[in-house]
């Protein structure tokens, strides 16, 4: 996983990894601090990081839960530059020291999160010990992840500690921290925010962005630094040509560069480069519009999961498979379910051209904690997503889960519109579906989970728009559309669950009857698919799914990423409407 930047959006050519080998051990009864582990761990165990210990690639491979883990390595720190420790997930809460020293504690599975280490370390060998606290309580984000002793139903092994890469960087005192990159697409313009690490005073500050196409320069800009932000909407027009501009889409990925340079007393102290996707995503009725024309969104689910790694993808090359198959299949887009995969994932389909649906691990209860917990999480996603082009709507609620009473409680009703207008006042340009599935208060999409298996049914439940959106029948046997007091604002309709097909000589489950032979398998894939594509107001599906996972066997391809039936037979059903 180390040839790829950690963050291919945000990148210095001055970083290391610090995955591989890490001394570790577990502390079920919470012993480590008052046992002074922070001036180093007991000897034993070693661990392969960033896979989780319950693992096979971690080298443990215990898939019991221990609510307390220890990590432990020395890092060699070449450079009298500032340092700052990158981790990209641990779940949940972690705390670090630093030869000994405290330097601080993140809470949160699913974000990245840096210290900055210069006051702890010396040039030279120095201790780095880190722990994860975890545990089975349902007010935390736990997505997928089982909060009982054994698997059941689609929740599997959980996932403890460090599960996405680390790494070292070294930057100048004054420094970027984070940019902010919206594409203007009618404007040709690409509005930048621009944040240091800190406010100067005490000396002159300016930001310059050079925005270059395949190697040849567009446009460069400098401005000044006030109060740590520098503001700036370039064009990305090639002398002024008002034909010029390189849209982003599936056909056509196309992605300008861009390298942020900051300068301080006019000498350079700061150099990250970057890159962007000219595209608008806009809703206009029952549609959805890409760049201003009309988008059908063929999806599939995507859980992320890898027999010998859990959630941690094994390598790049691996996403890059994912996302390969996905596109063999004829397939426009993924719904990343109930998981915030790598950022390299994210960049590869910036790249490709894959649309993405993120959406973030669940609650499974709802009290005041799991509100404070689900919304900083929340914010912390979509601040560090923001800039990928091909994450076109957040899913920040499914199926009720965490919210289970929202069909008539009052507070679970406010609190996902309170999450739709946060997200919204820091990203107004992309949709916000509030309940993925049913029972929807204000949302922007209106998803609906079906996994009827006769096309036929299918066909006859949906037929009638004014009926099926009106909530007087329950649009799946089981729920309603929209919660008590919602309704349809005449937005865009989207399947945004259905399929799950299973074949009978696996072990295991998937939904409905299961098939015999893949000759069954393709005429039930082709009538639910056909039902679906014949419903002019609806503008999109999201079949289940891309992968098995664990118990659950109902993916177009096996764990291991071998495909189940003919994918050309796939991509034709899928490509009958584009």
């Amino acid at each position: 996983m180390n040839a790829l930047h950690p963050r291919p959006q945000f990148s210095r050519n001055n970083w290391e990894s610090l995955d591989g080998e890490w001394k570790f051990a577990f502390d079920d009864k919470n012993i480590g601090e008052v046992n002074k582990w922070a001036n180093g761990i007991p000897e034993g165990k070693t661990i392969q990081v960033p896979f989780s210990y319950e693992t096979k690639l971690s080298g443990i491979e215990d898939s019991s839960h221990h609510p307390v883990v220890w990590y432990e390595r020395t890092i060699n720190v070449k450079q009298d530059k500032n340092v700052l420790l990158h981790f990209e997930g641990a779940d949940y809460y972690t705390t670090l020291w630093v030869n000994g020293l405290k330097v601080g504690h993140h809470q949160g599975a699913y974000t990245a999160f840096v210290f900055d280490i210069t006051n702890y370390v010396h040039k030279g060998e120095n201790q780095v010990v880190v722990k994860v606290e975890d545990s089975m309580d349902c007010s935390q984000p736990r997505g997928k992840q089982r909060w009982l002793k054994d698997n059941f139903g689609c929740w599997y092994v959980q996932t403890t500690g460090i599960w996405k890469t680390v790494w070292l960087e070294y930057v100048s005192p004054t420094h970027i921290d984070y940019v902010k990159m919206t594409p203007e697409y009618d404007k040709k313009e690409i509005a930048i925010e621009l944040h240091i690490n800190k406010k100067q005073y005490d000396s002159d500050l300016t930001a310059s962005a050079e925005i270059s196409f395949e190697g040849k320069i567009i446009n460069k800009v400098t401005v000044k630094v006030i109060d740590g932000v520098a503001k700036f909407s370039p064009s990305v027009l090639e002398s002024g040509n008002p034909w010029s501009m390189k849209s982003w889409s599936p056909e056509i990925p196309n992605l300008y560069d861009i390298k942020f340079e900051l300068f301080q007393d006019g000498q350079p102290v700061d150099l990250v480069n970057s890159y962007f996707g000219m595209r608008k995503i806009s809703i206009e009725g029952r549609k959805i519009l890409l760049n201003n024309e009309e988008l059908y969104q063929r999806l599939i689910l995507d859980q992320g999961y890898w027999e010998e790694s859990g959630l941690t993808p094994p390598s790049v090359e691996a996403l890059e498979t994912d996302i390969d198959k996905v596109l063999e299949m004829g397939y426009n887009g993924v719904r990343k379910h109930q998981k915030i995969e790598d950022n390299r994932f994210l960049y590869l389909c910036d790249k490709k051209g894959l649309l993405v649906w993120s959406e973030v691990g669940a609650t499974y209860t709802f009290d005041d904690q799991a509100v404070s917990n689900f919304t900083n999480e929340w914010i912390e996603i979509v601040q560090q997503n923001y800039n990928h082009p091909c994450i076109i709507t957040w899913v920040p609620f499914n199926e009720s889960w965490g919210i289970e009473d929202i069909f008539v409680n009052d507070a679970q009703q406010k609190f996902t519109e309170g999450i739709y207008y946060l997200t919204k006042a820091f990203d107004s340009m992309r949709p916000v579906i509030t309940n993925d599935g049913w029972e929807h208060t204000i949302s922007d999409i209106i998803t609906l989970h079906d996994y009827e298996e006769f096309g036929e049914v299918f066909r006859k439940r949906y037929e009638n728009s004014e009926v099926l959106l009106s909530n007087n029948i329950q649009h799946n046997k089981h729920r309603y559309p929209f919660a008590k007091g919602y309704g349809d604002q005449g937005q865009p309709v989207i399947i945004s669950e259905f399929g799950g097909i299973a074949f009978a000589s696996e072990s295991g489950w998937g939904y409905g009857n299961q098939v015999k032979d893949e000759e069954a398998f393709i005429q039930r894939f082709e009538s639910i698919h056909q039902a679906i594509q014949d419903l002019d107001y609806v503008c999109g599906f999201c079949y289940t799914q891309l992968t098995d996972v664990q118990q659950e066997i109902n993916g177009l391809l096996t764990i291991d990423r071998k495909a189940k039936v003919d994918l050309t037979k796939i991509r034709e059903i899928n490509e009958r409407k584009k």
